[in-house]
This record gives C-alpha cells, structure tokens and sequence, in this order.
C-alpha cells in the first residue's frame, strides 16, 4: 500500500513571484557588533566541541531546516531523529542580508527551548571530521558572536540515543524573536527576499523535504498555507 502523500499549498509557482534582483552565494560584510569568523575560531571551536583528542567513534550532526536539504559537507550515514527539550521555530532575525532586506527582514530557523523536534541526522566521515565540521561552522558561523551557536543534544533515532551537534538559538543573543503570531511570521515569510532568495523558497524546501522523509511538521505545515495565501493574494488578486 503505498503512502499518500501531503499536497502542499505552496508551490514553486508562488515561490517564483519571489526572486531576488541580485542572486549572490557570497558573504556579505558582517552588520555592526559582529565580525567575520576566522580560521582560528574555527578550530578553537571544533576543539571545544570535539575535544582536543578526537576520541569520537562517530560525530553526528542533527539538522532541522536547511542543512536538511542543503547539507553543508560530506556525510556517510543519514537517519531520522527526534530531539527533547528543544523545538524547531521562525525565532531567528532579523535576516536582511541572505533572505531579507532592509524593507522586509527574514526570519531563519533555530532550535528553541522547549517542546520536540523531528529532523535528520547526519554522520560525518570518519578519518575527515575536521575538514567536514569546518564546512559546517563556515556555513552556519560565519559571523560571531553567533546568536545560534553549537552544541551537543541527545536524539532518539529508533533504538539508538544518538549524541549530535546542533544549533540553537541564544535568546540573550539580540537577535532572538519571540511572541510573534502566526500570522505575523507568515507575513515576514511571504514577503522577504534576499541575495540568497526568499523566505518562502526556504519555507517551500523545508516543508517538501521534512514530507519526503516522512516527517510533518503542524506549524510550518499551517504557515505553508498562509504564505501561499499571501502569496496569491499580492500577485494573483483576480485568480
């Protein structure tokens, strides 16, 4: 019997209204009060997370919205896991540089306090630790202080309690959003666009890549409609 699956209410047609003027992948200047990572940083970190030994057998990576579909490095085994105490949420801005502007902020995807989270976990290659950690932190630290810096959480993956490294936001950051309805965070994502593309191609990819995998996800499930709606109802008023 084969599984039905979930038609989602946003499309690439919707995301397709939301293109931006200047694609780039390159790292903008930082904003004031940070600066750029540097090599050293990189590695005192993977120091402090991996210890100066190296004495893993394994390191896994849990990933919750775009590393899922958009891993940042190599990796040899992919399983899915739910993490305790910690829930994915819209609780990162404000982003006006990758997919956001001035005019309209983004909000990115961090691993708040509280509740539970389905995601994917990672394991990266043995023998390669370093130089895929490093991606990683190149991808996800670019800028410090970061307002999402890693660490280690316990997920449950079947049988197994798997320890994996993480992103989670720090609400004394500066950049913690809370409180926002759900319709205020559909706005913000119907409507953001950066270098990078747009709030709503990131919500599009999540959403379509946590169904793949068998996982739902009720509240970006809700907020996939909203956008849309907002979507049709900006650039398809007569449809």
């Amino acid at each position: 019997m084969h599984k039905k699956i979930r038609q989602m209410r946003l499309t690439e047609r919707h995301v397709g209204y939301l293109r931006p003027e200047d694609p780039s992948e390159d790292m903008p200047p930082p904003p004031p009060g940070l600066r750029a990572t540097a090599p050293d940083d990189y590695r005192r970190t993977i120091d402090t997370l991996l210890g100066p030994d190296r004495d893993h057998d394994e390191v896994w990576i849990f990933a919750y919205g775009s590393l899922i579909w958009k891993p940042a490095c190599d990796f040899v085994e992919m399983r899915t896991g739910r993490v305790h105490g910690w829930h994915r949420s819209f609780c990162l801005g404000w982003n006006n540089r990758f997919r956001g502007s001035d005019a309209n902020p983004g909000l990115m995807l961090a691993l708040d306090r509280g509740g539970a989270c389905n995601g994917v976990l990672y394991r990266l290659p043995p023998g390669r630790i370093d130089e895929a950690m490093t991606k990683l932190l190149e991808r996800e630290m670019g800028w410090l202080p970061s307002p999402f810096p890693p660490r280690w959480v316990n997920v449950r993956s079947g049988d197994r309690v798997i320890r994996a490294i993480t992103f989670c936001i720090d609400r004394h950051s500066g950049r913690y959003v809370s409180g926002l309805s759900i319709d205020a965070i559909a706005e913000v994502l119907a409507t953001a666009v950066g270098s990078r593309g747009s709030m709503a191609e990131y919500l599009f990819a999540t959403v379509r890549h946590l169904e793949d995998m068998g996982i739902h996800d009720p509240h970006l499930w809700q907020l996939q409609s909203l956008v849309a709606d907002r979507i049709e109802a900006a650039y398809e008023p007569d449809r």
